[in-house]
């Protein structure tokens, strides 16, 4: 471990909690494809919780904006992480607590909410049980959506960007580039090419064009965790504007969740999704129609996905036109 971090959290601790506050370990937690790293630190000390995690910003902590979006002209004020933070907590939704953030030493403290996600506890649950925890992680998801887009704040990152036909489109193109054309092996016809580029702007024009609400943009089952029967919300700090189906596509379709949200239980979890969101005051929908986006909104995102991690394999890494 980092002994220049272990001195900094060390410090930080006696900040937050209080000069005889006191690190007793500090171990490193499975990352994913972004500029944070995680960190379990164990303390001690009375009247203090037993573990924080420690959020550790790698190299720049106030980018324009992530590479697709590209909108902001200036640097941000405010680390986007933040920024979500404070108006997701004002609407109720159940975040990590904030224990501490010194920005400029790169370090935030936030409740450890344990190593338990929304995935890991559902498995060999009942049907009856699997429902009732996504019925629960639908409630968060609304409280985003609904309360969220209701209470607008024009000082909240996630109002200024959105979804639009460009960003959809770039995410279609990322698809073709690297996990087709870069893929090993990988090839592709310019007819082949064109063909796609034309059916992939035709579901772009149509997403654009839904009204959008506020999304956590990835909203998955590795992103909600659970700490007792509560679930909770992480790694929201890129949401945006979306079509609401792009959120509860991604909750109900990502990765291998087909596993276990197999075609009655989708059926069900949608339509109680879509009772609570008229129940929140949300205009009621055809449900037709917002089927039509929801498997459209599914496909994108499998097509999004196809492309981010096929950009980060080995295989194509080199070969990126971009740092």
């Amino acid at each position: 471990m980092d002994q220049a971090l272990e001195k900094l959290v060390g410090e930080k601790l006696r900040v937050a909690f209080g000069p005889n506050a006191r690190l007793l370990a500090l171990s490193p937690l499975a990352g994913d494809a972004s500029s944070r790293r995680y960190h379990r630190a164990r303390l001690h000390g009375e009247t203090i919780p037993t573990s924080v995690i420690v959020m550790e910003l790698c190299g720049s902590s106030l980018p324009l904006s992530s590479e697709e979006l590209a909108i902001f002209n200036e640097p941000l004020r405010e680390l986007p992480f933040l920024n979500l933070h404070r108006f997701l907590s004002s609407l109720g939704v159940r975040v990590p607590r904030l224990y501490g953030q010194w920005v400029e030493d790169g370090v935030l403290f936030l409740e450890d909410l344990g190593d338990l996600s929304l995935w890991e506890r559902v498995q060999s649950l009942s049907p009856a049980e699997v429902v009732s925890w996504y019925e629960k992680a639908i409630d968060q998801l609304l409280l985003i959506q609904i309360a969220g887009s209701r209470n607008r704040d024009e000082d909240c990152i996630a109002f200024k960007q959105r979804f639009d036909f460009r960003l959809y489109m770039w995410e279609f193109e990322h698809f073709i580039e690297y996990g087709l054309e870069k893929r090993p092996g990988g090839k592709i016809s310019p007819d082949e090419k064109e063909f796609l580029i034309d059916r992939f702007a035709t579901i772009s024009r149509r997403l654009a064009a839904e009204p959008p609400c506020l999304n956590h943009r990835d909203y998955h089952s590795w992103n909600l965790m659970v700490r007792g029967e509560e679930v909770a919300v992480i790694d929201f700090q890129d949401a945006l504007l979306a079509p609401p189906q792009y959120d509860l596509a991604s909750l109900l379709n990502d990765r291998e969740t087909d596993r276990i949200i197999q075609p009655a239980l989708e059926d069900r979890l949608c339509g109680y999704y879509l009772k609570k969101r008229v129940e929140m005051g949300a205009p009621e929908v055809p449900r037709d129609e917002f089927l039509e986006i929801y498997i459209l909104s599914a496909l994108q995102r499998d097509f999004k996905v196809v492309g981010r991690f096929s950009r980060e394999s080995p295989d194509t890494r080199n070969t990126s036109r971009r740092p």
